[in-house]
């Protein structure tokens, strides 16, 4: 486990994404779980960069899909693996999470999790999760930040048992 803080003011800047992306595989890493996000990205590029290197190294990079309840394969939401203009994905080893509830309904998809048919991979369980907060206690919380480290866990769980196995397979 390597925590790596970014953004004391939950503004990620691209360029420390980058940096925090290469540090990760330069250090080691397996997987790469990323619980940030925004709706704007002036330096892309860097991290799509920063993407192609995790995958040439065989890094995992698990991203939550973002609480606004908003498609995004129409309203982009970085970092992505996804270039907007319509040209696909630009590595294969990123891995976008939303988030669902304990309820087999209507309303199984998490109501504030962000969606997408081809930008949103996959969905975990992410609502009402008893978990650790800040003030050294516990809590029941709700968001993709908490389905994308069930996502982390399991691959690295899978690639325990699979050594041999690649960041695409």
């Amino acid at each position: 486990i390597m925590p790596l803080h970014i953004s004391a003011s939950g503004d990620e800047h691209d360029k420390d994404i980058t940096m925090a992306i290469r540090y990760a595989v330069d250090n080691g890493a397996k997987v790469i779980n990323m619980s940030i996000g925004k709706e704007f990205s002036l330096k892309q590029e860097w991290v799509s960069d920063a993407l192609k290197y995790a995958e040439e190294h065989n890094v995992l990079v698990v991203h939550c899909a973002g609480n606004d309840g908003f498609n995004v394969d129409e309203n982009p939401y970085y970092p992505s693996d996804v270039v907007y203009d319509g040209t696909g994905e630009v590595s294969n080893n990123f891995i976008n999470v939303g988030s669902i509830s304990r309820r087999m309904d209507s309303s199984f998809v998490s109501a504030f999790s962000n969606y997408g048919k081809t930008t949103v991979d996959l969905f975990a369980p992410g609502e009402e999760i008893y978990t650790t907060c800040a003030e050294n206690k516990y809590k029941i919380d709700s968001g993709t930040s908490l389905a994308t480290p069930m996502v982390s866990g399991t691959a690295a769980l899978i690639w325990l048992y699979y050594p041999s196995l690649s960041v695409q397979k």
